[in-house]
């Protein structure tokens, strides 16, 4: 699914910028509904699949929308079912989203949960890095056709829910647990600790905006329309290079220093894309903002892992992409803003900003950090 998402992905900012004629705040305005809208709708699939004890039918509907999504993008006429595609495509990631983590939660060892979320981060890359390639590919092959080259996605999508139907299964034990109601009050069951990694990840999300202003990025300094998804080329491989190493450290206890060298890279991304003169800094500062993801995203999953209840794993995901998702929307419509209004320098600036103080953080509770290690 995340080879045909990340073809979309990859064109889709291109596409709407200069076929249909959107600015950057639209741009990011549709990025963070859209991503927002995934991360929001995870909160109550997560509560479902604790309520039901069971997690493979709301993956299955989540991909299964995901699926179908992909037909309207070489269909639509608008810019509006471009918006209302986009939507369906992140609500159906959304319905599965927190499910499939509490599933992986539920199947992994204790001992080997960092690395299992690190080889989950390291496989949703690899479509990362084929998406982009298929998108060049496609746009070299029809001529920078977007509404051929879309048409392409909906092959390994279709796939992939074929996959969760005969390949994905639950543990026996989830599903004879007895289903009881789900309270508010069982948020009071949530650790001091649970709630550090959800503000941390919190402020990490409004200083990392969506991927789309790479791309915009690519076009300002001067790639063509078929060479720009080239930067998320270059993040994912990065990316899926780096997840798995970080969760076998996490594994042994390094989830403050992967935290701590993950911010870093994310600063210098910001400050190497804003300063950018050329492709190859531009490449290299997605190449970081690759190292970043590699490093922090599978590590912050495995820690809500550790850190939540065994029965509570589904709706601790959800609260933590709810507030991933709520930061994401502010960052992207304000990213939006200050491309539009002040230039590419200030967006990417402002991330640097709001890294730091992710990072300032991340020092202040270092020694809680420490304990909620996922080998701990």
């Amino acid at each position: 699914m995340d080879l045909s998402s990340e073809l979309i992905h990859a064109l889709l900012p291109l596409y709407m910028a200069t076929v249909l004629g959107a600015s950057a705040l639209v741009i990011g305005i549709v990025e963070g509904v859209a991503e927002a809208t995934a991360l929001l709708v995870k909160l109550f699939s997560g509560v479902l699949s604790d309520f039901f004890r069971r997690r493979k039918p709301l993956v299955l509907l989540g991909y299964g929308l995901g699926a179908l999504s992909k037909l309207a993008f070489p269909l639509a006429p608008t810019l509006g079912w471009i918006v209302a595609a986009r939507f369906a495509d992140r609500v159906g990631k959304g319905i599965r989203g927190a499910p499939r983590d509490a599933l992986i939660a539920d199947i992994a060892p204790a001992a080997v949960r960092g690395r299992s979320f690190g080889l989950r981060q390291a496989l949703d890359t690899v479509g990362g890095v084929g998406g982009p390639l298929l998108a060049l590919a496609g746009m070299a092959y029809f001529a920078s056709d977007f509404r051929a080259v879309f048409w392409i996605a909906v092959v390994p999508a279709l796939l992939a829910v074929v996959l969760i139907i005969v390949g994905v299964s639950e543990p026996a034990g989830l599903r004879v647990e007895k289903r009881r109601p789900l309270r508010f009050a069982d948020l009071k069951r949530f650790s001091s600790g649970f709630w550090f990694i959800v503000a941390i990840a919190g402020v990490l999300t409004l200083a990392r905006f969506s991927e789309a202003f790479l791309v915009l990025r690519a076009l300002n300094i001067g790639f063509t329309t078929a060479s720009a998804p080239l930067v998320m080329v270059a993040m994912a491989v990065v990316y899926a290079a780096t997840a798995y190493p970080a969760g076998v450290a996490a594994d042994r206890g390094q989830a403050p220093r992967l935290l701590g060298c993950g911010l870093a890279a994310l600063i210098l991304s910001d400050l190497v894309l804003a300063r950018a003169e050329g492709p190859m800094m531009v490449l290299a500062g997605a190449a970081l903002w690759g190292l970043h993801m590699g490093l922090t995203q599978g590590l912050l999953a495995a820690l809500i892992a550790a850190a939540a209840p065994s029965d509570l794993r589904g709706t601790a995901f959800g609260v933590f992409n709810l507030i991933c998702g709520i930061a994401l929307l502010i960052a992207s419509v304000f990213a939006g803003w200050l491309w539009d209004a002040y230039g590419p320098q200030s967006t990417f600036y402002a991330g640097a900003v709001f890294t730091v103080i992710a990072a300032i953080g991340l020092w202040l509770r270092r020694r809680d950090l420490a304990l909620l290690s996922p080998s701990a």
